[in-house]
C-alpha cells in the first residue's frame, strides 16, 4: 500500500476549529614597524553558551506547565506535508494526533497520556476507515518503544524535564529563527560520548510564555501555525481500550501477486 497525502483529514473536531484561528580608521604620518594594538577597536562579543542554556532551561520550565490546544504543521523527509494536533489539558494530561503516523504514513495515530497510562490509538481517515482504538503502551512517562513510536509526541512533553535539568549532558547555543517561528530559538546538542541521546538532537524555538513555536529535528520540522486554544480540562480516549499490539512504524507488506497460471477462468 502506497502513502497517500494525509493533509488535515481523520482528525477530532478540534482540528477545524484551530484550523480558523488565525496563528579601522585610524592613522598618522609615519607608522611604527610594528603597530600597536588600537584599544578602541570594536570586538564583536561572543555568544554566552551558559546564558543561553539558563534561557532554554527557563523557557522549558514555563512550557511544563503552559496548558493549551494548539495546530502544528509537520513536514518529514519523503512525506506530503500535515497539520497535527497538540492538546495539553489542564489537569496535565495530553494528547497528539499525528495524520500518517504509523503504517509507513497509511495510518493515522494519537498518542494520549493520562493519568491511567500511556496509549497509542488508532484514528479513522479516507483511505483507512477504521473504528477507533487504543492499545497502553506503559505507564505515565514511559517511553514508547521504538517500533511504535512516531517520534512527534516526544518534542512537546518528553525532553522538557532533560532541558531543565543542569546536569544532562547537552550543549544549547542561541540559533537564528526557524522559518515562521517566534521567541527564540537554541541549538541543542549532546556532548555525551554515548550513541544513544536522550534527546533529539537539533533546533528548538519557544515563545516567551514557554509555547514551541517550530523545531527543526532529524525526523522533521514543525512550526505553529496560527494562535493557540484554551486548554480542555482533561483529554479523552477517542477510542476504547483493547488488548494486542500498537500499530508499528513501518509500512505493511504488499499482498502477495497470483501468477496468471493459478487465477481461476471463467
Amino acid at each position: 500500500m502506497r502513502p497517500t497525502p494525509v493533509v488535515r483529514r481523520g482528525l477530532s473536531a478540534l482540528t477545524a476549529a484551530l484550523l480558523a484561528v488565525g496563528v579601522t580608521a585610524c592613522g598618522g604620518d609615519a607608522a611604527p614597524a610594528t603597530p600597536p594594538p588600537s584599544p578602541s577597536a570594536p570586538t564583536e562579543a561572543l555568544p554566552d553558551p551558559g546564558a543561553a542554556r539558563a534561557d532554554l532551561a527557563a523557557r522549558a520550565a514555563l512550557a511544563q506547565d503552559h496548558r493549551y490546544a494548539a495546530l502544528y504543521r509537520y513536514t518529514a523527509p519523503g512525506q506530503a506535508p500535515r497539520d497535527i494536533v497538540v492538546t495539553v489539558a489542564t489537569d496535565g494530561s495530553w494528547r497528539v494526533d499525528i495524520p500518517g503516523g504509523a503504517l509507513g504514513g497509511t495510518a493515522d495515530v494519537s498518542i494520549v497520556q493520562t493519568a491511567a497510562g500511556l496509549y497509542q490509538c488508532s484514528l479513522p481517515s479516507p483511505t483507512q476507515p477504521v473504528v477507533s482504538s487504543c492499545v497502553r503502551l506503559g505507564d505515565p512517562g514511559d517511553r514508547i518503544p521504538r517500533p511504535y513510536d512516531p517520534k512527534v509526541q516526544r518534542v512537546f512533553r518528553q525532553w522538557l524535564s532533560v532541558f531543565t535539568d543542569r546536569r544532562a549532558a547537552l550543549s544549547v547555543t542561541p540559533a537564528s529563527p526557524l522559518t515562521g517561528a517566534r521567541g527564540r530559538c537554541f541549538a541543542v546538542d549532546t556532548i555525551s560520548a554515548s550513541l544513544n541521546a536522550t534527546f533529539d538532537v537539533g533546533i528548538y524555538c519557544y515563545a516567551d510564555d514557554g509555547l514551541l513555536t517550530a523545531a527543526r529535528l532529524g525526523f522533521g520540522q514543525i512550526v505553529l501555525t496560527g494562535a493557540p486554544a484554551a486548554p480542555p480540562p482533561r483529554v479523552q480516549l477517542p477510542g476504547p481500550v483493547r488488548a494486542g499490539d500498537p500499530l508499528g512504524m513501518a509500512a505493511p507488506p504488499p499482498p502477495p501477486s497470483i501468477p496468471p497460471s493459478l487465477v481461476p477462468s471463467r
